[in-house]
């Protein structure tokens, strides 16, 4: 009998050790990019009235537990290309179309995704994060072509190659790099919450067909929301706070400036 408790009690042990092996207590937390406007959470996602929350800036944030959940919530922005055909010059010399890419500055396009899910540490010190398929939301926008944005399920495993936490000698921030699976360093991120911001760790919105909170290590294809009865359409995102970091003067006070040369030279013409 007492062998029988040894055993168990060394059992427990090593399981213990091999979960805490499994994860690393130096990134628990909720971190952010610069911007310290995207934190992952419930300001990011509401999973029972499936509502997205537009940042007032683009970043991303990650969180970490203890115990090896996580949480990501992405905002980007980029530009809206379109395609135009211009015809050759009329000449002896016959040429086809060609096909250019422009841009619209105008019509930026916003992508917001969220999920969570398992991560570990690998034995190659990488990370890798698997996410609860059936939880991942999507929401892109493409203000200037759609009236309501596209709302989809999104799930994507993903693999850091490395990553490291340091406190910067300058500011005392802690800081953590992360680097992409082909060892591209992404836009490092700052300690913002310790404990983490974070969603209930279980699935939130399971389907007939799962149960449990099980995340899945494989990248099937994404799921539209359309055909499905929890399926919602939002708003399209705002295209002027797309453009926020694209823009280099502010609107309002060219706006203001104009108001005032005008009046300028109102005066300027009764007086003279």
């Amino acid at each position: 009998m007492l062998w029988t408790v040894g055993s168990l009690l060394l059992g427990g042990a090593a399981f213990a050790s091999l979960v805490a092996a499994q994860v690393d207590t130096q990134l628990t937390g909720t971190w952010t990019t610069k911007s310290r406007k995207v934190f992952t959470g419930p300001g990011f996602y509401d999973p029972v009235n499936e509502k997205m929350f537009e940042p007032p800036l683009t970043g991303f944030s990650y969180s970490f537990t203890d115990d090896g959940f996580y949480e990501v919530a992405y905002y980007r922005a980029g530009s809206n290309r379109m395609s135009k055909t211009l015809q050759a010059p009329s000449s002896r010399i016959e040429c086809s179309p060609k096909q250019l890419s422009a841009q619209q500055p105008s019509c930026p396009k916003g992508i917001i995704q969220w999920q969570h899910g398992k991560y570990h540490k690998a034995s190659n010190g990488s990370l890798v994060l698997n996410p609860i398929e059936v939880d991942g939301r999507q929401l892109m926008s493409d203000p200037c072509t759609y009236s309501n944005a596209i709302y989809t399920r999104y799930h994507q495993q993903e693999i850091f190659k490395h990553y490291e936490v340091l406190v910067n000698p300058y500011d005392k921030a802690t800081r953590l790099n992360l680097y992409g699976w082909d060892g591209a360093p992404m836009n490092p991120m700052y300690l913002g919450y310790k404990p983490p911001q974070m969603l209930p760790t279980q699935t939130l919105n399971p389907t007939a067909s799962t149960s449990g909170s099980q995340p899945s290590s494989s990248n099937k294809a994404k799921r539209d929301l359309a055909g499905d009865e929890d399926g919602l359409v939002q708003d399209a995102l705002n295209r002027h706070a797309l453009m926020k970091q694209r823009a280099s003067t502010n609107a309002d006070r060219l706006w203001w400036l104009g108001v005032g040369i005008t009046a300028l030279g109102g005066v300027g013409y009764f007086c003279f």
